[in-house]
């Protein structure tokens, strides 16, 4: 059995790609939106509980996993370290799927180490801050002391309890946007003036996550862009392609 990581398009994609080869594949993913994605695979087996590093090793060993495919969001730093130490301890093969990182050069792209300190700069930077970071770190911006004063607008999946969530954290529906993504580089741009953006704090998703898009349409409005770079990790192996994933793991499986 393959083991795919797959709480990201592309990770699913992955999985039913290397399904469609032959293997036997379980997919991991959380939510379940991503869960109903996947049934569209037929015969793919799906794991819907969260593991920790003893969780995963136990389910690798339990369940006779050969190989492990980590396509883990790029900033889910914690889902790769644990999987490569469960992969350690279980003597299978792990590798990475990385995403490619969108370049761009522009001269109002401010790049930082993480969510305090985006937050720190994009309160230097303007009063209304349009978040396109997730759901799950809008505590931090909602928290920090030098947004204190500022409008925050977030963008968030069209999901109840991500919504109910925002709303706790103080955001108002006015400035909630509940939408599912990637959005076109059009889309992004009438959103930015809509909500009279000054600035506007991103991360390094890749093409697939809707990072060119983002860029272009704020480059397209001169608008300061926080971007927080990808954790630093250390991969035991890593591929950028469906093809180099396959050959990896017809070689090891």
């Amino acid at each position: 059995m393959i083991f795919v990581a797959a709480g990201t398009q592309d990770g699913r994609e992955l999985a039913g790609y290397l399904l469609n080869q032959g293997y036997d594949v379980t997919a991991s993913v959380i939510s379940q939106y991503g869960q109903s994605l996947l049934k569209a695979y037929q015969g793919i087996k799906i794991n819907d509980k969260p593991l920790d590093e003893s969780g995963l090793t136990d389910y690798l060993r339990k369940n006779g996993v050969k190989c492990f495919v980590d396509a883990s969001h790029p900033y889910a730093a914690n889902i790769s370290s644990n999987a490569m130490a469960a992969c350690k301890k279980c003597e299978i093969p792990y590798i990475r799927f990385e995403r490619e990182v969108s370049q761009l050069k522009y001269d109002k792209a401010y790049y930082v180490a993480d969510y305090k300190s985006a937050a720190k700069k994009a309160g230097e930077l303007g009063e209304n801050i349009f978040l396109t970071t997730g759901s799950r770190t809008l505590s931090i911006f909602s928290k920090a002391d030098e947004l204190v004063g500022c409008r925050l607008i977030c963008r968030i999946l069209p999901e109840a309890e991500v919504v109910k969530g925002a709303r706790e954290l103080g955001f108002t529906p006015d400035n909630i946007i509940a939408m599912q993504g990637p959005f076109s580089r059009e889309l992004n741009r009438e959103l930015f003036v809509k909500y009279n953006a000054d600035v506007v704090v991103t991360k390094n998703s890749g093409s697939m996550g809707g990072t060119d898009t983002k860029f272009e349409a704020a480059r397209d409005l001169e608008l300061p862009l926080v971007i927080i770079d990808r954790p630093k990790m250390k991969y035991t192996n890593i591929a950028n392609s469906f093809q180099d994933i396959l050959s990896f793991v017809r070689e090891n499986v």
